[in-house]
């Protein structure tokens, strides 16, 4: 959740540090902290806070006129938050200084030996051992460069790092492990940033750091090392102009509702190119070049996490159904500490927005090792996962600024549908059903900005019910697992505690919950478990519960049981997934505005 930026280069560092990690306010935080060193003047600034950027940034010395450093914002995970745990974190001698995005694992035991060495830490954080393992190889007489790689290959779990050191003033060294850190390349002016959001602002240039590899950058250079032999490693940049940097909320209130907005294109521009209506298939030129080895796939495991899980267990229902093949969706955070049976014939797709999530991509390499054929649905292009996989699709759904993820989720569906299109029509799936499929999903970006018009019709029920202390959201089949993302929007954004269920495990426990100030919002489509869901709605009314339906079109069958309904136009019921998470998105928003929650 953190965020890194690091500056080398002739403008000022200070102003430029500020404007980047704004760019990263949507990674959410709770400190912030800023280190800039002034060669003119012969000093180190730093700043750190508890407060919001917002507020933060104008209590900056802006007279600082450095023009090499860093900044974070953190999400506390080892410590409270104050700021003697926010970041930069130092060394004894407030020479070398550390920003840290992930986990150190072996903290506890390194920090017990620097602290019999004579080390004194300053805060609860386990990114304090850090800068004091550098300076402990230092004192052993290895060079600046050596130490830091020594400090590296010592650590164990996840880290992002950019380290600064006073008497190297004209240098930055950033290094990763299992968590994204990418380098940009201006013109003479170096930005590190924990995604390429607040590098745009210097050049389009960018190059992804490996797992392994730490990049040493002067202000004549850059060398990118593996820290493990120190071996010349060869990052290839890439042009930003290909990854999404708009970072404009426009005439929008909060990035969140602007992303939501953004669903229509965000699925017009996953399918465009790739629909081929008149064959009823699609064209996947990143999964072409397997087209056979796909062709004997005998099982499909969707590895993800958060939101991109629940897109893939929507993904899993329309593989088993459309393209009859044996499918299951594990969240990547379990799926990695298994021991999960794969071969040749087996196809794991991972689902990340970010292409940059540690546990997911560890499920990737995990599935590598096993042999089984990797397919990646990512919409950062050029991300670790990206360049993991065997193949993939990128969903094109431009970058996402919000803390929640939306119109990412909808591209996720859309770019899993693409796929079980294609592994469909290589077995059992007519040219009628193929064509049916097609030709709805280019129906869909116009039906949802339809739908986006009938916003006001959420608004009213949200703010009806934002005092609402819990909520039970419930769907079936392809519309169980939008139940999970309404339930974890609502929590995620308004701070409403929210579950979300099968609707026909509602009987097995929860409905003793259901009283008048529990509500449920209920998805309900005409679709081929209608009369199923009808009954669970009614047994919620039996207990005198408030339901919000979200129904079909022209349904009227609620109008006398539902408190409340909403309604999305029809579709293949396969599809209604993708029509039913605007609703779903917008109730979360607007709950959370009529809260006053920082939404973003």
């Amino acid at each position: 959740m953190c965020g890194i930026v690091g500056y080398i280069g002739k403008r000022t560092a200070l102003p430029f540090l500020a404007e980047g990690l704004s760019r990263l306010e949507y990674r959410g935080y709770d400190s912030c902290g800023f280190l800039v060193y002034d060669a003119a003047a012969g000093n180190i600034y730093m700043k750190k806070s508890v407060q919001r950027l917002r507020d933060a940034i104008p209590e900056l010395d802006n007279a600082q006129s450095g023009t090499v450093g860093m900044a974070h914002t953190r999400w506390a995970t080892h410590g409270g938050v104050t700021e003697q745990n926010a970041h930069p974190h130092r060394d004894c001698a407030h020479e070398i200084f550390v920003i840290h995005n992930g986990i150190i694992e072996n903290f506890r035991e390194l920090k017990q030996m620097l602290e019999m060495r004579g080390h004194r830490f300053a805060s609860e954080t386990d990114t304090e051992t850090i800068p004091h393992l550098i300076e402990e190889f230092m004192k052993q007489g290895e060079r600046y460069e050596d130490a830091v790689a020594h400090a590296l290959r010592d650590l164990r779990g996840s880290f992002a790092l950019v380290i600064f050191h006073a008497r190297f003033p004209d240098m930055l060294i950033g290094a990763r492990f299992a968590s994204p850190l990418a380098l940009g390349i201006g013109d003479g002016e170096y930005v590190f940033g924990s995604d390429p959001s607040p590098i745009s602002l210097a050049t389009r240039d960018v190059i992804f750091l490996n797992d392994g590899e730490m990049a040493v950058v002067r202000r004549v250079g850059y060398d990118i090392l593996r820290f493990q032999d120190g071996a010349q490693a060869h990052g290839v940049p890439i042009q930003l102009d290909k990854i999404a940097v708009e970072s404009s909320k426009g005439a929008f209130a909060d990035y969140m509702l602007k992303e939501i907005f953004e669903e229509a294109d965000a699925v017009r521009n996953t399918i465009r190119g790739r629909l081929l209506p008149e064959t009823g298939s699609v064209k996947l030129g990143g999964m072409e070049q397997f087209e056979e080895r796909l062709a004997s796939i005998q099982k499909i495991v969707i590895a993800a996490c958060g939101t991109a899980s629940y897109a893939g267990m929507v993904g899993r229902y329309f593989f088993e159904e459309y393209a009859g093949i044996a499918a299951e969706c594990e969240v990547a955070s379990e799926l990695r500490y298994r021991k999960p049976l794969y071969d040749s014939s087996t196809l794991v797709i991972a689902v990340s927005q970010s292409g940059e999530t540690a546990d997911t991509l560890e499920a990737v390499k995990e599935a590598k090792r096993k042999h089984a054929l990797t397919l990646g649905v990512v919409n950062v292009v050029g991300s670790t996962i990206a360049r993991t996989v065997d193949c993939g699709v990128y969903t094109y759904a431009g970058q996402e600024m919000a803390v929640a993820s939306t119109k990412a989720f909808v591209s996720q569906l859309a770019a899993l549908n693409l796929i079980g299109v294609f592994l469909g029509r290589q077995r059992a799936m007519s040219l009628v059903m193929g064509k049916r499929i097609v030709q709805e999903l280019a129906r869909l970006p116009d039906i949802m900005e339809t739908l986006l018009g009938r916003n006001d019709a959420v608004q009213m029920i949200a703010d009806r019910y934002a005092n609402a202390r819990n909520f039970l959201y419930l769907g079936r089949k392809y519309n169980y697992p939008l139940a999970l993302e309404g339930a974890l929007k609502l929590k995620e954004i308004a701070y409403i505690h929210a579950e979300g269920y099968a609707s026909g495990e509602m009987k097995h426990g929860p409905i003793v919950l259901i009283e008048r100030d529990f509500p449920s919002f209920v998805i309900a489509p005409r679709d081929s478990v209608y009369e199923k869901t009808f009954s669970n709605i009614q047994e919620i009314k039996a207990r005198n519960g408030g339901v919000i339906v979200l129904t079909t079109e022209g349904n009227h069958d609620f109008d006398s049981v539902a408190d409340c309904v909403l309604f999305i136009p029809k579709t293949i019921e396969a599809l209604t997934p993708i029509l039913a998470a605007i609703p779903l998105h917008l109730f979360a928003y607007y709950a959370a505005r009529a809260l006053g929650r920082d939404i973003d």
